[in-house]
């Protein structure tokens, strides 16, 4: 720091872009219309993506684990714990190593799960994984409206 005029020298300068520029996790719910529609959430442990065209009646769950691959199992479910708790199951999954996938034409009660409470456990057999739903209302809503009219194609 320049003493006599409160400045902030170069070395200083550099250190505050660098920790500005340093990739850290997204911790945060985000959603984006484009490509498709998308509702993204990453942690330490997994990350959590679901997509939907409009003009495809079908959505898709992606989960990836970071540390590990997922175990083979028969079914897979979420739990919804909070303002209005649910707990929804399939066997209509896919395991790829790390990598869970869940396609369906509705996803209803996984948005609204999403949207009224506070966490969400998806689980299979051996495996569990838990995400904070703090400030997923939103971009969960977001998600819901997404239409073929509020994607752009350039």
């Amino acid at each position: 720091m320049d003493r006599a005029r409160g400045r902030t020298t170069l070395p200083g300068m550099k250190l505050t872009w660098l920790l500005i520029c340093i990739p850290l996790p997204a911790l945060a719910w985000e959603f984006s219309p484009l490509p498709l529609c998308t509702l993204s959430h990453d942690t330490e442990d997994a990350q959590l993506v679901i997509t939907h065209d409009p003009r495809v009646p079908e959505y898709r769950l992606d989960l990836a684990l970071t540390g590990a691959p997922w175990a083979a199992s028969p079914s897979f479910g979420m739990t919804f714990q909070g303002g209005a708790a649910l707990t929804i199951g399939t066997s209509r999954h896919m395991i790829d190593g790390s990598n869970l996938q869940v396609r369906d034409q509705g996803f209803g009660n996984v948005l609204n799960g999403l949207e009224y409470n506070s966490t969400a456990t998806a689980f299979t057999e051996q495996q569990t994984v838990t995400f904070s739903l703090d400030g997923a209302a939103e971009p969960v809503r977001a998600f819901k409206s997404c239409t073929e009219d509020t994607q752009v194609v350039s």
